[in-house]
């Protein structure tokens, strides 16, 4: 081939191969000019949530803080709307509305969910075995908790995604009319309260009726309840308890270690993108800190409201009445073991991963009552 012939291929062949280059460039361009057209055309993703709290309530504010961090994070790509209890569902509906789809996700409590399997109020009714809720939540994300729950929303046919969050702190054992001062003294009152602390209360001789937290004032009100717990110092001043009641009988082990849900429709949830899903369980997560954060900041707060403003007087719930539920919760598990599968696979995992957590927390958390009487007690002296 001659030098001439030789020039004139080389000059094709490079000719070919930048027509090729430039025809790839164009079509990665337009693919990258085309794909935000695309999202931008099919606009943001919503979902409409309810909660079951009434919208005054400091827990429907939690439902609303999640969703803003998660609107937020997603720069808008999901819109997250949330609605107060009743919107579109009573609170006590909230599963079947999620899991049918009439609802995209929810806000509430998984022991709302006990009428479905009983095995559901064991992420917040009872003693916890020692552990508080923020240990609860190690065992259920760490402990085989997690496991076990899909499991049994499988079993009941719950299209849902949970996500147990919000540690709570220790309830009350409720308001009442006068000081409770012995387990008798819970005889014959009608009382308010969820899950397996149903069957708590009524071994102690009261007639319990489960209410959702917006309706229990208005019952107490009209007589229909003589006593109730709800949760917490915040909660309870915003929904009026102190209108009707000014004792407030604090400590309880009937829901020592309850914590929040924050559920999805499975079959939307799984339709999501991957980076949406992972900013939803990051989500969930830094949503959950902030809400310990700030129950101590509001709580405390509206403990001292409740006594300076609102006159109520607070008493510790005497060992006596702690220790007979103790007792009556091992009972009531001794009665739904045989009957609940789940119950008993549950309650093994949980005594396991308690019996080693506990005893670590005992050994290595220093008892800080010593020094909160150094500081604050009769005889404190200000360090400054």
């Amino acid at each position: 081939m001659s030098t001439e012939s030789t020039e004139r291929s080389r000059t094709s062949k490079l000719a070919t191969r930048r027509r090729f280059v430039l025809s790839g460039a164009a079509v990665a361009t337009a693919a990258a000019v085309n794909a935000p057209a695309v999202v931008s055309a099919q606009g943001p993703i919503s979902m409409r949530f309810q909660s079951t709290w009434p919208s005054k309530d400091i827990f429907h504010e939690y439902a609303l803080d999640f969703a803003k961090k998660v609107n937020d994070m997603t720069g808008g790509d999901l819109k997250i709307e949330v609605l107060p209890a009743g919107a579109v569902v009573p609170a006590f509906q909230l599963l079947d509305a999620v899991s049918k789809g009439v609802l995209d996700g929810g806000h509430g409590v998984l022991v709302y969910h006990y009428g479905k399997n009983t095995a559901l109020a064991l992420w917040g009714s009872g003693p916890g075995f020692a552990m508080d809720a923020n240990m609860l939540l190690a065992w259920h994300k760490y402990g085989g908790g997690k496991a076990l729950l899909e499991k049994i929303f499988a079993g009941i046919g719950a299209d849902v995604v949970s996500f147990p969050y919000a540690p709570l702190y220790t309830q009350p054992l409720g308001w009442f009319k006068k000081p409770v001062q012995t387990v008798d003294d819970l005889k014959g009152l009608k009382y308010r309260t969820v899950g397996i602390s149903i069957d708590m209360f009524t071994a102690m001789g009261a007639a319990v009726n489960a209410l959702p937290g917006g309706e229990i004032v208005a019952a107490m009100d009209r007589g229909l309840l003589d006593a109730a717990e709800f949760n917490n110092a915040s909660s309870d001043r915003a929904l009026g308890f102190a209108d009707v009641s000014k004792i407030c009988m604090l400590q309880s082990y009937h829901q020592n270690a309850e914590q929040l849900e924050i559920s999805f429709n499975k079959t939307k949830f799984n339709a999501l993108p991957p980076k949406m899903k992972a900013i939803i369980e990051n989500g969930v997560e830094a949503a959950s800190q902030d809400m310990m954060w700030k129950a101590i900041d509001r709580n405390s707060q509206d403990y001292i409201e409740l006594q300076t403003k609102d006159k109520v007087r607070f008493f510790k719930t005497p060992d006596a009445i702690l220790k007979r539920q103790l007792e009556l919760y091992d009972d009531i598990i001794k009665k739904y073991v045989p009957s609940n599968p789940m119950f008993k696979e549950i309650i093994e995992s949980q005594l396991a991963f308690a019996k080693r957590a506990t005893r670590w927390e005992q050994d290595y958390v220093v008892n800080r009552k010593l020094a909160f009487d150094h500081y604050f007690g009769p005889n404190a002296k200000s360090p400054i």
